[in-house]
């Protein structure tokens, strides 16, 4: 007899749609016989990681026989310098998915739920699914509707994420919204923010949720270190809390979720700003690019404050299969249901000219199959 373990899964777990990450480089080449592709589906920086960083790791090669750190003493003192906060605000994590998934786990259980906004990132909503239960706000012009997502609050609710900014939208929750926010919430709801792109950001009203923290005990953060640090396989996150939070995460933290190599090059990457700064100036550069070719196209695109930009090509699933035989991979965002979207990571200035002319080739065949396909119909009719 053949057993359906499917059937014997947690339910939740079971009816879950996995998570489809960035199309690496190596399959789409290995499928299409291509060579020299692009990737820009998974907002990585384009620059890689700090010499420095690299450097670090380098030097802990030799010692990986060794468990790690469990503790990760010296990046908490490392992090509690750069960010002004005390060694036991800081939870560490394979990632920031494996930090948010301490909270979620820690805090959420089958009887509450979380408030959730509607295209946030996709992580939370299957971390959420498999613990408790989502209270989903519709959004507001592809942003959180902070009144809204108040409003959504309810006795069962024990957390609530803003994903500030937002993936895959690039829109963000400006320091009033915010403050209204913080103010309005429960204490016994925590408030996360996910900042994993805080550090690409120029706009004046951005709220810097860090100083925050002392005003509201119930204000958790989390950030990474896979987008500006460049250290995306290395896989590290971390969240900033109150003392008792953290205290809770980290009972809740397996043993050496951190790796050494992660560990020892993130405290390097800290003190690389020049590197930092480097990324950011390209990041703006590179923006300005793509945000003008769009415009000569006339392609309708969601303003950005990361380090990506999510533009509307009628056809998102199409569009994506065809630049993927132009050697350019995108993400198109019909998990997000956004169907008619695609999400392009900002890359150096050759990768996004070449991801400018592929796009422009893409359109063009698409519009001339159009137009033919309406001559046809007229001629027939």
């Amino acid at each position: 007899m053949k057993m359906d373990f499917r059937s014997l899964a947690n339910t939740k777990i079971s009816s879950l749609t996995p998570y489809q990450p960035g199309k690496p480089v190596e399959e789409l080449e290995r499928e299409l016989g291509i060579t020299s592709s692009i990737k820009l589906a998974s907002n990585e920086n384009p620059l890689g990681p700090s010499p420095q960083a690299l450097l670090a790791a380098q030097q802990a090669l030799p010692h990986m026989h060794i468990y790690p750190d469990g503790a990760c003493f010296e990046l908490k003192q490392a992090l509690s310098h750069f960010l002004s906060v005390k060694p036991e605000q800081l939870t560490i994590g394979n990632g920031s998915e494996n930090v948010l998934e301490l909270i979620v786990k820690a805090y959420l259980d089958p009887a509450s739920n979380a408030v959730l906004s509607q295209y946030a990132f996709l992580t939370i909503q299957i971390l959420v699914q498999s613990y408790g239960n989502i209270k989903m706000v519709p959004a507001r012009e592809w942003g959180h509707d902070i009144d809204k997502m108040i409003a959504a609050i309810d006795d069962q609710t024990r957390l609530l994420f803003l994903v500030n900014p937002n993936n895959p939208t690039g829109t963000y929750t400006n320091e009033n919204d915010f403050k209204r926010l913080m103010q309005s919430v429960p204490s016994h709801v925590l408030v996360i923010v996910d900042e994993a792109y805080s550090e690409y950001i120029a706009k004046t009203d951005y709220p810097d949720a860090l100083k925050y923290l002392s005003e509201y005990p119930n204000l958790v953060i989390t950030r990474t270190f896979s987008k500006i640090y460049g250290l995306a396989a290395l896989r590290l996150g971390y969240a900033v809390s109150s003392p008792d939070i953290a205290d809770i995460l980290n009972r809740a933290r397996l043993p050496f979720n951190v790796n050494t190599l992660a560990s020892r090059a993130a405290c390097a990457a800290l003190m690389d700003h020049a590197h930092v700064k480097k990324s950011v100036q390209l990041n703006h550069q590179g923006m300005r690019q793509l945000e003008e070719g769009l415009q000569k196209m006339q392609l309708n695109y969601i303003p950005s404050i990361g380090n990506f930009i999510t533009i509307d090509v009628e056809n998102g699933a199409a569009v994506y299969q065809k630049l993927l035989h132009e050697g350019v991979i995108v993400r198109p965002l019909t998990a997000y249901s956004m169907p008619k979207h695609i999400r392009v990571t900002i890359g150096t200035a050759e990768q996004n000219e070449r991801f400018l002319a592929a796009l422009q080739k893409v359109c063009d065949t698409s519009s001339a199959k159009m137009k033919a396909t309406e001559s046809l119909w007229r001629h027939d009719h």
